[in-house]
């Protein structure tokens, strides 16, 4: 469907073309597929048009009904792609959302994209931002299990993370000086104490020395009271402990038109905001508004002056 659209940019694909053909075909959509050379994508991009770099899979693939089997092609089409963009032949990277549960099922540990082109660009410290318009959420801990967090909140992460982030808004959005709120782990920020000690003992201390190195940071804040429209109005991006602590939030707000995008790796590298619905896998129900989203803001961080 995005492909009949007339694009801002050259798009192209990391897939099987076989699959992308009978996918269209199904749906009675038009496609011409070209394969993918260097040269020809200089050309200008037109509706209808997809320029495919080929990367076979391994079995057949039927709609709504992945198969443990053809884990390696998915991993093989993002290390092309991140191969692509390191060696700058792409400008960007954009990923279609992933089944992590599939992959390891075929024995390949996988826990995330975000971790997967961390070690594969030797970034020591990713991290997951999502933009809704406004609204910028990142995370201290992602796809791990709650009873795992707060082991992870701690004081370095915390530093590593927000420097991460406040050096990711300088970069790519251009924000001269990030103004990040950081939540607590525990309701009501702790409760000065009576509600867990994390805000005390490693949140607070952690905040005070990234002030004290110029970064403006303002917390540990209450989750419950930190996503008003007048505490956002106070700062570019939230810091959340954990990925349901934010990420709910967020997808209120753009669910549909919200981007996942990839601080601190070499490559710039943006996400939909949602998973993988196998339930309107060929079925031309699903909506590619943050597939389109998510293209939009990659090809704009692409061309935003260095900051």
């Amino acid at each position: 469907m995005l492909a009949a659209r007339q694009p801002a940019a050259e798009v192209v694909v990391v897939a099987d073309p076989d699959l992308l053909s009978a996918r269209a075909a199904a749906l009675g959509l038009p496609l011409l597929i070209e394969p993918y050379r260097q040269e020809a994508a200089a050309a200008p991009a037109r509706p209808g048009r997809l320029l495919v770099e080929p990367v076979l899979l391994a079995a057949r693939s039927l709609p709504g009904r992945p198969d443990p089997a053809n884990a390696g092609y998915v991993l093989e089409t993002l290390k092309r792609a991140c191969h692509g963009c390191q060696s700058g032949e792409f400008v960007a990277m954009v990923t279609a959302p992933v089944h992590k549960g599939v992959i390891n099922e075929a024995g390949i540990p996988f826990s995330g994209h975000t971790e997967f082109l961390a070690e594969m660009t030797g970034a020591s410290q990713p991290v997951m931002l999502l933009v809704a318009g406004e609204l910028r959420i990142a995370l201290l801990t992602t796809h791990i299990a709650l009873r795992e967090v707060p082991a992870q909140v701690s004081r370095s992460r915390i530093l590593s993370v927000t420097r991460t982030l406040d050096a990711g808004l300088r970069r790519l959005f251009g924000i001269q000086a990030p103004r990040i709120a950081v939540l607590g782990l525990n309701p009501h920020a702790g409760e000065s104490g009576h509600l867990g000690s994390e805000e005390r003992d490693i949140i607070g201390p952690a905040l005070e020395e990234l002030r004290g190195a110029g970064l403006t940071v303002s917390g540990p804040l209450p989750a419950d009271s930190a996503f008003t429209r007048e505490s956002l109005a106070r700062c570019d991006a939230v810091l959340a402990m954990y990925h349901d602590q934010g990420l709910p939030v967020l997808k209120h707000v753009g669910f549909g038109a919200a981007v996942n995008v990839t601080l601190g790796l070499p490559i710039i590298r943006t996400s939909v905001d949602h998973g993988t619905a196998f339930d309107l896998a060929g079925t031309g129900k699903a909506d590619p508004g943050s597939l389109a989203a998510a293209t939009s803001l990659a090809l704009e961080l692409a061309q935003r002056p260095a900051g």
